[in-house]
């Protein structure tokens, strides 16, 4: 198997040759499998102002060059902010406040708290302004339309690798999902709830928090302080990628394996190093590029469905070397993408 380093390796020297060849692409359009392809072009160039909850991690980096790269094809000018973390709903509201004054033409969001920002969505819709539901989950009546993968299918895709793996036998599995308010968590612990009873997993509860590495290194430190015979620890990617090294420094002491609730490069890493045994992917490139075009076509007055989804993939050792990292993150040397929105 290649290294990852040769994966990325191999992406960044085809990148330049993909910014207009996402698609057409197999997704789910308001549930039923269907074939995605973006406008050709926007009419004239709007103003689309994003919303991100932060931009700590490459999950976020992917999703904000993602939205960068299909404003640029599309020709429309963009605005992106990330609020610094979910313990900053204040921030994410101002940013919004901002969007506002320089009179943005659509919005992008993906939000700290489900309903956080429901007031000010309703008096965006009112001023018949569209607003797009990216990733997160916007729990609102006043939606155009949703870039999304609904997390309770994240999480059921996580777990059945994770019954396959154990062969079904009894599992004591540790749960640290990330911050309690994010729809995206709220719709994880759906899915988990909604498991067959009888199934023999019993799930640990870790704690809920901002996905960090300080802050989910010491819950799961404070997980396996309590739980040391964990047999998997199941967690959102900052705790995952810790967790798998701690076990694996830990010599015997901890016995737990680990699955990643969703996936990013330092997940694709772990995975490669095999400290972390696999990970879902909603594919948060594509979530990002669709979003983009969703918000033109309300712009636009375009048939608009009110739900696109890519399809999950599961990634493990054996399918890494196949994966389209394309869809995950930016080409080596892309950093974080913040930019006002141009006035």
């Amino acid at each position: 198997m290649r290294t990852l380093c040769a994966l990325l390796m191999s992406w960044l020297s085809i990148a330049p040759c993909l910014a207009a060849e996402w698609f057409p692409l197999r997704v789910e359009v308001e549930g039923r499998e269907a074939s995605y392809r973006p406008l050709s072009g926007a009419s004239k160039p709007w103003r689309i102002c994003a919303l991100l909850p932060h931009g700590m991690d490459r999950y976020w980096w992917g999703v904000a060059w993602g939205l960068d790269e299909e404003a640029r094809r599309q020709g429309v000018h963009l605005g992106v902010y990330e609020a610094g973390g979910y313990q900053f709903p204040d921030m994410q509201r101002a940013q919004l406040a901002r969007c506002i004054q320089l009179a943005a033409d659509a919005y992008v969001v993906a939000a700290i708290s489900a309903e956080g920002l429901c007031d000010e969505i309703a008096l965006l819709r009112r001023d018949k302004l569209p607003v797009i539901d990216l990733i997160n989950r916007v729990d609102c009546p006043d939606i155009n339309a949703r870039s999304q993968v609904d997390f309770a299918d994240m999480a059921k895709a996580a777990v059945a690798y994770i019954r396959q793996h154990s062969q079904g036998r009894p599992l004591r599995v540790g749960w640290l999902p990330g911050p309690r308010d994010a729809g995206w968590v709220a719709d994880a612990e759906r899915g988990l709830a909604e498991l067959d009873a009888g199934s023999g997993l019993t799930l640990v509860p870790g704690g809920y928090g901002p996905v960090d590495r300080s802050t989910q290194a010491v819950l799961v430190r404070q997980l396996l302080a309590r739980e040391p015979a964990l047999d998997y620890i199941l967690g959102n990617a900052e705790a995952a990628a810790f967790a798998g090294q701690l076990v694996r420094s830990s010599g015997s002491r901890y016995q737990a394996q680990v699955v990643s609730l969703y996936a990013t490069e330092r997940v694709l890493e772990a995975i490669a190093d095999g400290t972390v045994l696999a990970a879902p992917t909603d594919s948060p490139v594509i979530q990002a590029r669709v979003a983009i075009d969703l918000a033109v076509r309300a712009l636009e007055g375009k048939s608009l469905p009110e739900r696109v989804s890519p399809k999950i993939e599961v990634i493990d050792r054996d399918n890494l070397e196949r994966f389209d990292i394309s869809h995950l993150m930016p080409p080596s040397g892309h950093w974080m993408i913040r930019q006002e929105l141009p006035e």
